[in-house]
Order: C-alpha cells, then structure tokens, then sequence
C-alpha cells in the first residue's frame, strides 16, 4: 500500500473529532439552558420549626422563658402561641383573642383517661370559623369510628377478643369526640396569632391567657408545628398512661402532654393489613 493514502484517513479522523466535540459543546450550552429555566429549589422542605413546650420539659421554666422572650421582643409583627389557662368555647376563645388577629386555634377533647386527639383548627374569625372547623372534625370523626366499629366486626378482630376490644375503645372516643366537637365543646386551649410585641405583650396580660409564646423566627406556618402546654399541665409535660374505657359521658381533664397539633389519635391502633387508614388527614 503507498503513503498516499494515510493523509485523507488523518483527514477524516480530525474532521470526526471535531464534529463529536461540536456535539459535546450543543448538549452542554442546551443543558446548560435548561438548567437556568429551572425555579430555584425551596431550600426549607423538610425543615420544621417547633414553638411550645417539648416533651418531658418542665412547664414553669417554660412559661417563665416565654416571658421573658416576650418582654424582649423588639421585631416587627411575629407570630406568637397563646396558651388558655383553661379549655374554651369557640365563643369564650373569641372573647380572649377580641382585637388580635388569629391565624389559628389548638383543639383538643379533654375527655377523662383518655387520650385525645390534638388538631389545629385554621380560624381567621372567630368564632365562626372555629365552629366550622369544629364540624369539619366532627364529620371526620364520625367515620373514623365507622370504620373502627367494622373492624372490630372483622374476622382479624372476632378472633382476637384484644385487638376487637382495641377496636371498639377506639371507636368510643372517636364517638365522643365527635358528639363533643358537634356541639362546640369547650375544647381550644390555645391560637395562634401575628401582631406587633406591644400588643403580644397586652394580649399576655388579659385574663384567662396563660402565657404568650413569641415566634419571629416563624416564616411559614405550614412548616411550623405548636405544642403548647395543656392547661391541666403544672410539673413537666409528658404523656400520660391511657387509663381504657371509662363508662362516663362527660368532658374532664386529661395529663396528656401536646406532643403535635395534629395527626392520628392516640388510641388508634395500626392498621390492618390491606386495608386502608381510619383516620383522614385532620383539619389545619
């Protein structure tokens, strides 16, 4: 073979290379330009900030370090946790808050024994949108005992007398607590509001407010879980051992710590395989 023909095979090697390199630069300027299309990722998913009492805390150095935060205060308009000395009526919770402006209320049914379920209930007037809450969880408990009633009618249940048992003290409270939210029970022991520190403070002095919890560092509210002290809670705030069915129909307090402002309630078992959950997502 003569060296003639080594220069067009160079030549056409070069020429490969340079078109795969022209290739290479069209597939990093387009990725490059989609990449400035994209939105700007939201660095804060999955961070949560926690305003109350932690579990196992002690509540008077928690009231007494709410305070002084509050006295403090110097920041524009900040969210704030309010905390009842007592559990209130839609109406009455009105009364406390009159004049603050109120993005929500902390709801529980304080029945004896028994561990209830904590919601949070979105309110901007009150009381009306407390009272529909109120129904809204009413509704939701309604079919959260239907289902605990069919499974404890479930073969699973029949043959263990302890899960069926489980299963029908579930759909007691989950009973009660409808009947209790239906009828605008006396169950709201805390909100949560956003004013100026001049009115958290003035708000903190009104009678019936245990103490006043400030927040600036609250940016999202939907990221934020509250956990304000229970108003029977006096030493340290922890979960108490549920006591089991009780015959009684009347509302009393409860030692149950408030762990969370919303989720499942605590007597709810875990659910049966294959099946689905009995507790819809809680109002918010």
């Amino acid at each position: 073979m003569s060296d003639d023909a080594a220069p067009p095979r160079r030549s056409r090697f070069a020429a490969l290379t340079w078109l795969a390199l022209a290739c290479a630069l069209v597939v990093l300027v387009v990725a490059v330009a989609q990449r400035r299309d994209r939105p700007v990722s939201d660095r804060t998913v999955g961070e949560v900030t926690r305003v109350g009492v932690a579990g196992g805390a002690s509540i008077p150095a928690y009231l007494g370090a709410a305070g002084e935060e509050l006295a403090r205060l110097g920041a524009p308009d900040a969210y704030a946790l309010v905390s009842f000395a007592d559990y209130l009526t839609p109406a009455r919770a009105a009364a406390a808050l009159d004049g603050a402006p109120v993005s929500a209320v902390v709801a529980r049914v304080p029945l004896p024994g028994r561990q209830t379920e904590i919601v949070r209930i979105a309110a901007l007037r009150l009381p009306g949108d407390v009272v529909a809450g109120m129904a809204d969880v009413a509704g939701r408990k309604d079919r959260e005992a239907a289902d605990y009633r069919a499974r404890a009618a479930a073969p699973a249940a029949t043959a263990d007398p302890e899960l069926r048992r489980v299963y029908e003290s579930g759909a007691v409270v989950a009973t009660r607590e409808a009947a209790a939210y239906r009828a605008g029970c006396a169950c709201v022991y805390a909100a949560v509001v956003r004013a100026a520190p001049d009115a958290l403070r003035a708000l903190a002095g009104r009678p019936g407010v245990r103490v006043v919890d400030p927040a600036p560092e609250v940016a999202r509210l939907d990221r934020t879980v509250f956990t304000p002290p229970l108003p029977e809670q006096r030493d340290v705030a922890r979960p108490p051992a549920d006591t089991g069915p009780d015959q009684g129909d009347g509302m009393g307090d409860s030692s149950e710590a408030a762990r969370t402002v919303s989720g499942p309630s605590p007597t709810a078992p875990a659910p049966v395989p294959g099946s689905g959950s009995p507790n819809p997502a809680p109002t918010s």
